[in-house]
């Protein structure tokens, strides 16, 4: 698998951020197919930090349903793959450089 198709965005919620302050621990939604080793080599790549640890979790889809004018829609949402990469002590990733 190539790097570039490995990494597909960073999670930026309120448990992402206090995890990067208190941990040094950053979270990526990442391709489905990509194991730690990929994962450890595409952040090292782009973002030019070192990496000690990459634990993986798999988040399950939900069923999601609305009511609209014609009657009830009922979907789901995919499941993805999640990432949270520990880099070294003294390093940091700025995720809020490209906004």
């Amino acid at each position: 698998m190539k790097l570039s198709e490995v990494l597909i965005k960073p999670i930026l919620s309120e448990k992402a951020n206090n995890q990067q302050e208190k941990l040094r621990r950053y979270a990526f939604k990442v391709a489905r197919k990509a194991n730690k080793l990929e994962i450890k080599r595409a952040v090292e790549s782009f973002y030019g930090v070192s990496v000690t640890a990459v634990n993986t979790a798999v988040v399950p889809g939900k069923h999601k349903s609305r009511s609209t004018k014609s009657g009830v829609i009922e979907g789901r949402k995919p499941a993805y793959k999640k990432a949270f990469v520990t880099v070294a002590e003294g390093e940091t990733i700025d995720l809020y450089a490209s906004i």
